[in-house]
């Protein structure tokens, strides 16, 4: 279905329409006022499971794209206009997401990261984050080798420092924030209950955020050592999502952060 077929069925009309940036999972165009996402061949519940990621982002006090519509076909969002950086402005934000506490681990819906759909689960953070995260990418990594079984026994015998389930983002790199005229806002859940080491590791990534960011952010919630430490535990998820999606190339990232987790759990490398 194309993008003016999800603009008819949201009751929307749609004038000339602008292919954006980005989309390396999705087609997306604005038309006006209106952002359409839509993804031949899209997994069952994928943009459901992106809007209801906004909606909770939203609630828990974040600037988001609001929702305008939202099918198996694909996502309407507002369009919010570009502006200038405010790096403090996404500091307070996240901030406030990763102190607010939430009940229990997990999701009880699948999300998705990507088009890989991860399963519906709550419980303990180590099974969540085993048989919800790291287990279901992996399934669709190639080219892992010994690397498969060396990581899965690592994850088992980790006890990485857990402060309490909060709200995460789920998929926090640069790219994923948009700074509009209103203020920095986030695009593009992976949406759930979990560590705020989840969004860290990602944040570090790729680049990572700039020290602005970092200095503002770490006033209001600062990271003990002790957690900064054991971010390449929660890295090698994201690491692994993109062995399943772009290939072999990332391969020697997961290898240095298994290498990285096999030292903090006191084994030879």
């Amino acid at each position: 279905m194309t993008a003016r077929e999800v603009l008819a069925r949201a009751g929307l009309v749609a004038g000339t329409g602008e292919r954006l940036e980005g989309g390396d999972i999705s087609t997306v165009e604005r038309f006006g006022p209106w952002v359409v996402k839509t993804r031949a061949g899209a997994p069952d519940g994928l943009f459901a499971s992106e809007a209801r990621g906004l909606q909770t982002l939203a609630a828990a006090g974040c600037r988001v794209p609001g929702v305008r519509h939202v099918d198996a076909e694909g996502l309407v969002l507002e369009w919010l206009e570009p502006g200038p950086p405010d790096w403090p402005g996404l500091a307070d934000q996240l901030a406030r997401l990763h102190t607010g506490r939430v009940e229990g681990y997990g999701l009880e819906h699948p999300v998705f990261i990507g088009p890989i759909g991860l399963p519906a689960r709550t419980g303990p953070m180590a099974e969540v984050w085993w048989e919800a995260r790291l287990a279901p990418v992996m399934a669709q990594c190639s080219g892992l080798g010994g690397l498969r079984g060396r990581l899965e026994r690592l994850v088992h015998a980790a006890r990485p420092p857990l402060e309490g389930p909060v709200w995460v983002h789920g998929d926090l790199w640069s790219g994923n924030v948009h700074m509009s005229r209103a203020g920095a806002a986030l695009i593009d859940p992976s949406c759930w209950r979990g560590e705020r080491s989840v969004d860290l590791a990602m944040m570090t990534l790729f680049g990572g955020f700039p020290p602005a960011f970092w200095s503002a952010y770490r006033a209001v919630a600062p990271v003990p050592p002790d957690v900064e430490a054991w971010l390449p535990f929660w890295r090698v998820y994201f690491l692994l999502v993109h062995v399943a999606l772009f290939g072999s190339g990332y391969l020697p990232g997961v290898e240095r952060e298994v290498d990285a987790i096999t030292r903090l759990c006191g084994r030879p490398a």
